[in-house]
């Protein structure tokens, strides 16, 4: 017995209501749940949101930073039947507010966020790095963290013609992020941190 998994279009996706809290990725047309990881996870999460937020007050920059709240819409297979939301992203004010009366979703004729950050946990970590990788490069994102707990790394993507350049950051070197060049963070504080 062969069962289908009914597709949706992306327009379909943005009106898509089960009666649950839960949150979906819609990759390929498919519903995938979005797991709420470990408490560690969060932490990471949390402690870069609120570096990054520091970044960009202190710089004065017209940025937002947002958590797991941001959609991008992506190109992957035929179709653009996928939207992304990743753990952390980065785009301009004036992009976000422009969503206050609709979905939160950066369509793929909109200007790409500055950067986006991915938590890897062990049923995500396949997508981090080799999935979504291509996906941010074609939407040509030009920063895109992986940060691994598990193999206790941080890898920094900087995009070059739609393909990321990588830096593997571990122990106490410091993260060099050409978006938040006064960032100051090793790969050591992000991945210990505690909230």
């Amino acid at each position: 017995m062969t069962t289908t998994t009914q597709k949706l279009t992306f327009e379909e996706y943005l009106t898509h209501a089960d009666g649950t809290d839960s949150r979906y990725e819609l990759v390929d047309g498919e519903l995938i749940p979005i797991s709420l990881g470990t408490g560690k996870h969060s932490d990471i999460i949390e402690f870069l949101h609120e570096q990054f937020r520091d970044q960009i007050r202190q710089a004065k920059l017209p940025w937002t930073c947002k958590q797991m709240t941001v959609g991008v819409r992506s190109p992957r297979g035929r179709s653009w039947d996928t939207s992304r939301i990743p753990d952390i992203t980065i785009l301009s004010l004036a992009q976000w507010e422009s969503m206050a009366d609709r979905e939160a979703i950066i369509n793929f004729n909109e200007p790409p966020p500055l950067l986006v950050v991915e938590v890897v946990s062990p049923s995500t970590k396949t997508d981090d790095y080799r999935s979504k990788r291509s996906e941010y490069g074609l939407l040509e994102i030009a920063e895109y963290w992986i940060v691994d707990a598990i193999a206790q790394k941080v890898t920094l993507c900087v995009l070059d013609h739609e393909f990321y350049d990588v830096t593997e950051f571990q122990g106490e070197e410091h993260i060099l992020s050409p978006t938040f060049p006064n960032l100051g963070l090793t790969s050591a504080q992000v991945l210990a941190a505690r909230l």
